[in-house]
């Protein structure tokens, strides 16, 4: 099934002409719970990887067998999607309270290369934001799924690029670390339904004039909805979401605003919305669109924006891939596609993936000017 993003609540281009030069495209990857194949774009599906071909490791220090078992995080998923909108069994409950966080893998050295974790593959032809090395049509993403890496002890990301019609025979089966450091840290297998759409940049990137005429534009709204209000002759001026859970990145009004964690900072906008179908800002429904994506702009609701520039060449370096913890984040219902409007609150449509890295948004920057050159990662 397709994916298909509503149109936006106006035209904002229209509205602030001057937004044109604030433009990028981005690819929405809709990834919706699936048995991908190796010959598709997927979350955590098998990849189109040679056979002859090492599978990727990671060979930094660290505790490498202990933590979740992968055959456990996915139990968990099966069980408590079989058991939605019930009690689990007498049986159920005996599987659940058996997974435990240990040292599932003692055998596993600390130094010993561990099997890094398939998180995407991403076919150009599917994609139209993706943007490589010269010849390359398809990339493939791993990570190590322990966040002890580097200086920040975040998630180690593997990328790999090549061109689809240079493999022959596929690798299977395919290796994977047994243990992970979080649940949070592995993806549960994704088909995707790839949609392209029009983002404008983040509001506290834009001009500081720009900055000025949206909030001033914004506050008008607001005094506008506040007179409608007290002339509601039933005082029913507020209406209650249709939606249910949004699809936003937040008030323009907030959007300077830092927040302590990805969970502050959905209870804030939640907070700010009063629900009203007509109800629109900046930030929430007319620049960023939420989820996985590739291409497009950075959200930095979270902290103040900071630059990613790339360490070799010192060209400023826009997000490739955009990892989300969700399809929506509580804001605005305006980003959910037409076809999930019946299932708002379904899980499965709210968070198909099941991860959770940083505050809530990971992602991975590359550089137009060298795409070889290596990636860097940012956090939200």
């Amino acid at each position: 099934m397709t994916r298909t993003t509503p149109p936006r609540p106006l035209d904002v281009e229209e509205v602030f002409p001057a937004l044109a030069a604030y433009r990028r495209t981005a690819t929405r990857l809709h990834p919706r719970r699936g048995v991908p194949k190796a010959e598709e774009s997927s979350i955590a599906g098998p990849l189109l990887w040679p056979a002859a071909e090492p599978w990727p490791v990671c060979t930094a220090v660290h505790r490498k067998g202990t933590g979740h078992l992968l055959s456990d995080i996915r139990l968990r998923r099966r069980i408590e999607d079989q058991a939605s909108g019930r009690e689990f069994t007498e049986e159920e409950r005996r599987l659940l309270d058996g997974m435990t966080t240990g040292a599932h893998a003692p055998e596993l050295r600390d130094d010993e290369p561990l099997p890094l974790l398939a998180v995407a593959q991403l076919y150009a032809r599917d994609v139209p934001d993706l943007v490589g090395p010269e010849g390359c049509d398809l990339l493939q993403v791993f990570w190590c799924p322990f966040e002890v890496h580097g200086r920040g002890r975040t998630i180690d990301v593997v990328l790999k690029w090549r061109r689809a019609a240079d493999v022959g025979a596929v690798l299977a089966p395919q290796p994977e670390p047994p243990v992970a450091g979080r649940a949070e840290c592995v993806p549960t297998p994704c088909v995707l339904h790839p949609e392209r759409v029009v983002e404008h940049e983040y509001f506290g990137l834009l001009s500081e004039e720009l900055q000025e005429e949206i909030a001033e534009w914004e506050e008008n709204l607001l005094d506008e909805d506040d007179e409608d209000d007290e002339d509601d002759e039933d005082g029913q001026g507020d209406h209650e979401d249709e939606d249910g859970d949004g699809c936003g990145q937040g008030s323009s009004a907030s959007a300077s605003v830092s927040y302590a964690s990805y969970e502050e900072y959905e209870a804030a906008m939640t907070a700010s919305r009063t629900g009203e179908p007509d109800e629109v800002d900046y930030m929430s429904d007319l620049s960023l669109a939420p989820g996985w994506k590739v291409g497009g702009f950075a959200t930095w609701h979270v902290t103040d924006p900071a630059s990613v520039d790339c360490d070799v060449c010192g060209t400023p370096m826009p997000p490739l891939l955009t990892v989300a913890a969700g399809e929506c984040d509580g804001a605005s219902g305006s980003w959910l596609p037409f076809e999930d409007r019946s299932a708002a609150r379904d899980p499965h449509v709210v968070d198909p993936v099941g991860v959770h890295l940083g505050r809530g948004y990971m992602r991975v920057h590359t550089c137009p000017a060298g795409p070889a050159h290596p990636h860097r990662l940012s956090f939200q």
